[in-house]
């Protein structure tokens, strides 16, 4: 509900200091307002850098009931500003407008405005042209269908009646309606955006376009059926790493039959070694299993050789006993704890925990992109002799603890994975924590809030292979439905032994090349 405003008074009638006082006045409850804005930006900004994984699920609250706060103190001032008389509510919108240019790639409609008169309204002279006031709006257009007629003609010959005629374009999928630009828009609306398939059925019938919800699941299922060699191709070059972060998270899934749900997973394995200097192309792979079993992960990491950086997830332990992966344990998950514990009884052990752990992660921003023997040369001069202190502190402060307190768990899974934690320690192409793979899976969290559940396991499977493709795209700075558009317009043709040509980094370096040469 918009808040009432007193009336403003008749400004003709107010001599100049009334009026200089008014003008004050409003303009101090502006620079209040700003004040007020500028706050709540910092915490919204605080509270985003404090997310940690599937633990943020309250903080994720906070931040968007901030932000609808923030909204509706924004939409206050424009009202306020409005209310001001000229020209102070003129100078107050071109100071809110000192913001930067609107972007050079959107394609620009010149509309010009020629003056009505055709000559000069005092002498009747013929006007020159003098120059040109430019400004710039930014516009949007609604989504906008088309048909696309395919038209093939049959031509005869006139001496033996044969008839030639050109084959018929490749599709998408086979048989199918959908042109690749509105498959790529489906996919990245429901995987990107987390916008459902009714709600996408719904905008579309607005448009006069009658696409049911299982019109589009089945574009959903046909495409990712497509993509699995695509994908296939994008599990090579993330499980060829020598360093991966690994991470899973829950995905109800429809049961067949009874209409309940069971509890599937979506593990992650992110490949991104930029923090260390890096510049081989990130990437995301995502595969769904219809259980947590420690099987899954062990098949997924089967031909992986390295460090894997992940929770304490039990499963994972039998793939460290082999002795060809390592372990990277997570300071992430050490902090949480006893920022979990901070919260709910401000402990003062908690607080502690928490600034030494802080100590760690200001080194870790200071050599963020270094390379990895700078790193580790960093690292074991700053960071060891904290790590040192750290577990001292920790030992001494367990003594007196009781053993079944919640702070006590928290320091003893500090301990107990002692060893796994110093690892980032003696190689620079490690890093601090494994929120690389919590961040992969912050995509499945918003999705899940939205369309709760997936059909099946072979949805499941479908969502794990565009979420595939979305988060490499996302890794890599390129916007999704673009990319993903132009897979669709070449992978039905396009030769399986070349399919890494299709693969993120490389589109866009194809695309880049193009650009270049047209200039």
């Amino acid at each position: 509900m918009v808040a009432s405003r007193a009336p403003l008074p008749d400004l003709d009638a107010l001599d100049p200091h009334e009026l200089k006082a008014l003008i004050v006045t409003q303009h101090e409850l502006i620079v209040s307002r700003d004040g007020e804005l500028e706050r709540l930006k910092l915490l919204i900004a605080k509270l985003q850098r404090m997310r940690f994984g599937r633990s943020s699920e309250k903080l994720d609250r906070q931040i968007e009931q901030l932000e609808l706060q923030l909204e509706a103190l924004q939409q206050n001032d424009a009202e306020k500003v409005a209310a001001l008389p000229e020209p102070l509510a003129s100078a107050e919108r071109q100071a809110r407008r000192a913001r930067r240019p609107l972007p050079a790639h959107l394609p620009r409609e010149v509309r010009t405005y020629p003056p009505k008169q055709e000559a000069c309204p005092d002498c009747g002279g013929k006007l020159k042209h003098l120059g040109d006031d430019v400004s710039e709006m930014l516009e949007i257009e609604s989504i906008r269908f088309k048909v696309i007629r395919q038209v093939r003609p049959k031509m005869a010959c006139g001496g033996c009646d044969r008839i030639v005629q050109a084959e018929a374009p490749s599709r998408p999928i086979a048989r199918g309606v959908a042109g690749p630009g509105l498959l790529a828009h489906v996919l990245a609306s429901k995987f990107a955006d987390h916008l459902p398939l009714y709600r996408q059925s719904e905008i579309y019938a607005r448009q006069g376009v009658e696409l049911d919800r299982s019109t589009l699941a089945d574009w959903v299922c046909g495409t990712s059926q497509l993509f699995e060699p695509l994908v296939a191709a994008l599990r090579r070059h993330v499980m060829a790493a020598q360093k991966l972060h690994a991470d899973d998270t829950p995905v109800p899934v429809l049961a067949p039959g009874n209409g309940k749900t069971k509890t599937g997973r979506l593990w992650t394995y992110v490949r991104d070694d930029r923090p260390a200097g890096d510049e081989t192309p990130p990437a995301v792979w995502f595969a769904y299993s219809p259980d947590r079993k420690g099987e899954h992960p062990q098949t997924h990491l089967s031909k992986f050789r390295g460090t894997l950086q992940a929770d304490a997830y039990a499963g994972f332990e039998q793939i460290y006993e082999t002795g060809r992966i390592q372990e990277a344990a997570c300071w992430a998950h050490v902090r949480r704890k006893f920022y979990d514990l901070h919260v709910a009884h401000k402990s003062p052990v908690a607080v502690e925990a928490l600034r030494r752990i802080g100590e760690l992660y200001a080194i870790e921003s200071d050599i963020n992109g270094r390379t990895p023997e700078e790193r580790r040369e960093i690292r074991n001069a700053r960071s060891r002799p904290l790590l040192e202190s750290l577990k001292q502190w920790l030992d001494e402060t367990l003594i007196k603890l009781s053993k079944k307190s919640d702070t006590a768990i928290a320091v003893r899974y500090a301990l107990g994975r002692w060893e796994a934690l110093l690892r980032y320690c003696d190689d620079g192409h490690l890093e601090i924590d494994n929120n690389a793979a919590e961040r992969a899976l912050r995509a499945v969290a918003l999705g899940r809030k939205n369309y709760l559940f997936a059909g099946s396991d072979r949805g499941g499977e479908s969502a794990a292979a565009i979420y595939s493709l979305i988060g490499t795209a996302k890794l890599n700075g390129i916007d999704p439905e673009s990319y993903l558009r132009n897979v669709l317009s070449r992978i039905a043709e396009h030769p399986i032994n070349r399919i890494e040509e299709l693969l993120p980094w490389n589109v866009a370096a194809e695309a880049a090349a193009h650009s270049l040469h047209a200039a």
